[in-house]
């Protein structure tokens, strides 16, 4: 069963590569992305990283609050977004009307 650990706080010239690099001495690594703005490719300074449980967690413990290339690091397990753009609490939102009486 692999883990997926959010990474915070990510220097914007961070790439793919070297956020693997990163946790590769803690195991195996399934997967590392570095989340990016569609339009300019830019970073957002925030990323993914998928690995086996326990190496997973010997990783957050390894790297959270770490200095990585100049800036301290968030490492932590990902949690499940729920308010995506569509969904029922988003689409209620846009029917509400601010006014003054």
């Amino acid at each position: 069963m692999t883990e997926r650990i959010y990474v915070g706080n990510l220097p914007f010239k961070t790439t793919d590569d070297e956020l693997k690099s990163l946790f590769n001495p803690f195991g195996e690594v399934k997967s590392a992305e570095v989340i990016r703005y569609r339009k300019t490719n830019r970073s957002k300074g925030y990323g993914f990283v998928e690995m086996p449980k326990e190496e997973a967690l010997k990783a957050i413990e390894g790297l959270n609050e770490k200095v990585f290339n100049e800036r301290e690091i968030v490492v932590k397990l990902a949690e499940e977004r729920t308010n995506f753009p569509g969904d029922s609490v988003s689409a209620n939102l846009k029917n509400i009307h601010i006014g003054i009486d």
